[in-house]
């Protein structure tokens, strides 16, 4: 039995599932129309081009969970949910965790967008176990700030050597699918690193590397 890890945004889903959920808000009217999408635009090119500050970013995408309640929030998600992720859920995607799963193989799904809009989508696609930005909840609201370490770039690899502590398994003979460069850290770590319909400097690095490259488009 060996650990098959999955980045989601852009790997098991065809969307950025962070970058959908804020358009969603500003189609719902619940942030400013112009200075948001302006905003989650700029963050989405800078985390295309690596320059993301990620704690720059969690300060604006964490704010609409503070600002809303848990109701309002669970009722919005139930709508994203269906409009907006579920027609971008790869088939590819869905058959590549089945074949782990019969393998025997852990499961785990690794992102850096917030455990809020990630829970129900690793649910859906029966991904049990999942490592996500963290957003801080006190008195049953959140608060729009971070819990712990972001798991974003070295960020993945500290949370995932975290979670490992505490089960029975390791990163001997571990996969992680990946379709970004700033997974480059995780991707370095395990035996089976494979580059996922890639961006550019992953597809450039892969092919480099020797790495497995694969659509589930």
């Amino acid at each position: 039995m060996s650990l098959a890890i999955f980045d989601l945004d852009n790997t098991l889903l065809g969307i950025d599932s962070d970058h959908a959920w804020g358009e969603f808000l500003v189609e719902q009217g619940a942030v400013d129309p112009i200075s948001y999408r302006e905003a989650n635009q700029r963050f989405l090119a800078a985390y295309q081009d690596g320059t993301l500050d990620i704690h720059a970013y969690l300060a604006m995408a964490l704010k609409p969970l503070a600002e809303n309640s848990p109701e309002q929030l669970a009722a919005w998600h139930q709508q994203f949910m269906a409009s907006k992720i579920e027609p971008h859920i790869l088939p590819k995607g869905e058959e590549l965790l089945a074949r782990h799963r019969e393998r025997g193989d852990t499961l785990l799904i690794i992102t850096a967008t917030n455990r809020f809009i990630t829970g129900p989508i690793a649910r859906r696609l029966g991904v049990d176990e999942l490592i996500a930005v963290d957003a801080e909840i006190r008195e049953g609201r959140y608060t729009g700030r971070v819990s712990g370490t972001p798991s974003f770039r070295e960020g993945k690899i500290q949370r995932l050597e975290e979670w490992l502590a505490n089960r029975d398994v390791s990163l001997d003979d571990a996969w992680f699918y990946s379709d970004s460069h700033n997974d480059l850290p995780l991707l370095e770590k395990v035996d089976h690193p494979i580059a996922v319909d890639p961006d550019a400097t992953l597809d450039s690095i892969a092919r480099a590397r020797n790495w497995r490259i694969i659509s589930l488009r």
